[in-house]
């Protein structure tokens, strides 16, 4: 398992990773500029099915500022619960709407009585069925039976019981098929609680199984490993995971996530924690990728603009897509650190080609002030992703510079001059360098040379067995 690149970069305000300033040149591509217009909650709640819908829109509804948006978000979830048999988050949406709908959008105690009397009835011919396929040992009605108690209790909420039953079906399973069905049902039901180790867990059982999968089933596991990667901070493994979902997922999978997050969660964890080689080869060119690239055009565009150094376009669609991306139930606690490190990687790729580079219009192509610029370059520097030194005068860089050599016997890689405003870089002499690994090669290769030698004559004067007869 590869480590995950290393994150820096200074806290920043909504301001700062706006939109940065543009030359004349970038003032005439006519982009497509998201505008950051409130969330359509009808076009995004289509995406879904089953539980996630009514989840996705209470956290909307728990999150937003926006007084409006909260009340749609709320009668929408109370209507597609009604649809359902979950009494329970029945009663808690009608709390949080507290009257504010209308009489029509008030507690139904007759539809929640009549729903509740049809589960008691339910789960009692459940169990004499159960107890029945007991006595008789029919392993599959069993594991049926034990199926259908789990469908009973998600479908009334009830996800510890649903989570337990579908697990109880494994001892049960008589083909590899059944075994993917209980794995992705045990998936699905850790996703909705949040436990992302039972997640993984079940993902590594499922994939055991190769000559039952099919592709749709592949990218289900894909996903679901991505979300799993995404909860535990693994951006690069998180990417990895949705760029390699194939387009046969489709809407087969909207009761988990919608073929748009694929594409967002792929391509922000790409960019916060790929390089642009990477970027290029497995997201760019990536033609399955692509595909869900399309719903999102506006996460397309950003992407080629960062690849192609735009970092004005670039950071413009990330801050137009920041407050949407706020209200997503799996991205919402990750926004701020994906933006930090995107932020931190185009600073940095700012720097690479260049000599030495103008503070003033790094400043500008940032759209912060050159005293900000500083700060995030010092975050950089402190967690070793770009190795400069802040100077003060031409004086403290001469004497830094000599205390820096005394004390590390290093020379510093690059430094900021403040008075002039300039940051000057010192590439490393590759040739030096490559004759200083030949040296060591060299002095390697020549103690083993010695070795063999003194062990091969050794060998012919036959020392160690003389050394044995004298014992």
């Amino acid at each position: 398992m590869e480590a995950e690149d290393d994150a820096a970069g200074a806290v920043i305000g909504d301001e700062e990773i706006y939109a940065n300033g543009r030359d004349e040149g970038d003032s005439q591509r006519h982009r497509p500029i998201i505008s950051g217009e409130q969330l359509d909650i009808e076009a995004y709640a289509a995406l879904y099915t089953g539980r996630t819908k009514i989840t996705r829109l209470l956290f909307i509804a728990d999150k937003c500022d926006v007084p409006s948006m909260e009340l749609e978000a709320l009668r929408m979830a109370y209507d597609e619960i009604k649809k359902g048999e979950n009494t329970q988050l029945f009663r808690e949406v009608v709390g949080k709407i507290n009257g504010r709908l209308g009489p029509n959008y008030g507690m139904d105690n007759a539809w929640a009585d009549a729903v509740d009397r049809r589960a008691e009835t339910r789960k009692e011919k459940l169990e004499n069925e159960l107890n029945a396929y007991r006595t008789n040992l029919i392993k599959e009605s069993i594991r049926m039976g034990y199926n259908d108690f789990g469908d009973f209790y998600y479908a009334h909420g009830q996800l510890g019981e649903a989570f337990k039953n579908y697990v109880r079906t494994r001892d049960y399973c008589t083909t590899s098929k059944h075994i993917i069905h209980m794995c992705l049902n045990a998936i699905l039901v850790s996703i909705e609680m949040g436990q992302f180790t039972h997640v993984t867990s079940y993902v590594s059982k499922a994939e055991q199984s190769q000559d039952a999968l099919d592709p749709v089933t592949i990218a289900k596991l894909r996903c679901a490993a991505g979300l799993a990667h995404l909860e535990g901070k693994k951006y690069k493994l998180a990417a990895r995971k949705f760029l390699e979902v194939g387009p046969e997922l489709g809407n087969n999978y909207t009761e988990v996530i919608a073929s748009q997050d694929v594409a967002t969660y792929g391509s922000l964890c790409a960019l916060a924690s790929f390089d642009r080689s990477e970027l290029k080869s497995k997201v760019i060119d990536n033609t399955n990728f692509r595909n869900f690239l399309e719903l999102v055009p506006e996460i397309r565009e950003l992407i080629n603009d960062f690849h192609t150094s735009h970092y004005a376009s670039c950071l413009e669609y990330l801050g137009n897509l920041k407050t949407n991306l706020l209200l997503d139930i799996h991205l919402h606690d990750h926004v701020e650190t994906l933006y930090e490190q995107i932020r931190s990687k185009a600073l940095i790729q700012y720097t690479l080609p260049f000599v030495s580079v103008d503070l003033n219009s790094m400043a500008n192509a940032f759209n912060t002030s050159v005293t900000g610029l500083e700060k995030e370059l010092e975050a950089l520097i402190t967690n070793d992703q770009i190795q400069v030194k802040y100077i003060a005068s031409v004086l403290a860089l001469l004497v830094t510079c000599f205390l820096c050599m005394i004390s590390t016997g290093m020379i510093l890689q690059a430094r900021i001059d403040s008075h002039n405003k300039v940051l000057y870089a010192r590439h490393a002499d590759q040739r030096n360098g490559t004759f200083q690994r030949v040296l060591v090669t060299g002095t390697e290769v020549d103690r083993e040379l010695r070795a063999l030698l003194l062990r091969a004559n050794l060998i012919k004067h036959e020392y160690n067995l003389k050394a044995s007869r004298k014992h």
